[in-house]
């Protein structure tokens, strides 16, 4: 199978204009195929609070009510992935940008009320508002994409098929992309964000975790080593090897050649 690299890159990095440029030179200068999957969430926390909107998270997870939806949709769908596509075009790089709504290539639905361990160790039930849970891929859409010469750069949006844009976890979206393409492509999927890799103690930078399991996440997060917005990350990561995704890597922006960071087995 021909080779495909799929990179997401987090909001924090987004967001820092040194950073963000090292990750498009090494993105663009990645060999073969390859996909941009985006967050931007401090971006949209940001102009919220400039339109006088108040954000909350939960789990490393935003709420997202209807004046929320509306930040997200322009920000993620808008501002955010236009600029990538334009700064990727100027590399050189024939970028496309999408939502999942776009050629219908992520459904998702509204996300029920759902059972939430907060930091504290309690649960609640939290309702996410306009937050979609994915459904379905159309991989051999993404895969004709990409294989005329495209490279898709993805926002963090999905649709219900009913007409209605729902906010969706950037690392969910990285993933979903990854498994729709391992059919067709020997894929390695890059989580990318301001750390090496995961760390075991957050006040360490270097205190890098090599290697994750399915079991030894499990016992970190018992442990309140990984926690928070880290969770979904690796969530999605063993999720994608289970699925089939070749190899699965999180490590910093400006080491995306696949020899640094956290490998998930």
């Amino acid at each position: 199978m021909e080779k495909l690299t799929i990179v997401k890159v987090g909001g924090a990095v987004v967001e820092d204009p040194e950073q963000l440029a090292a990750l498009l030179e090494n993105f663009s200068a990645i060999p073969g195929k390859k996909v941009l999957v985006h967050g931007g969430g401090r971006r949209a926390t940001k102009i919220a609070a400039q339109l006088g909107i108040e954000s909350h998270m939960v789990g490393g997870r935003r709420i997202t009510d209807a004046e929320m939806l509306s930040v997200v949709t322009m920000v993620y769908g808008g501002l955010v992935n236009k600029n990538l596509v334009a700064q990727l075009q100027a590399k050189g790089v024939c970028a496309l940008g999408l939502t999942g709504a776009d050629m219908d290539v992520i459904r998702s639905h509204k996300r029920p009320l759902k059972k939430v361990k907060m930091d504290d160790g309690t649960e609640q039930m939290v309702d996410f508002g306009f937050v979609g849970d994915v459904d379905c891929a159309d991989g051999n859409r993404l895969a004709s994409l990409i294989n005329s010469g495209v490279t898709p750069v993805v926002a963090p949006l999905t649709h219900d098929g009913q007409g209605n844009i729902l906010n969706t976890n950037a690392d969910t979206m990285a993933g979903t992309v990854a498994k729709a393409l391992a059919d067709s492509f020997d894929v390695t999927l890059i989580f990318s964000f301001e750390k090496k890799g995961v760390l075991s103690n957050p006040d360490d930078d270097d205190s890098v975790i090599p290697n994750i399991t399915r079991s030894s996440y499990e016992q970190y997060v018992k442990d309140g080593v990984i926690s928070g917005g880290m969770m979904p990350k690796i969530e999605n990561a063993l999720e994608a090897v289970e699925a089939g995704v070749k190899r699965v890597i999180i490590t910093l922006a400006t080491k995306i050649d696949g020899n640094h960071g956290t490998v998930i087995s």
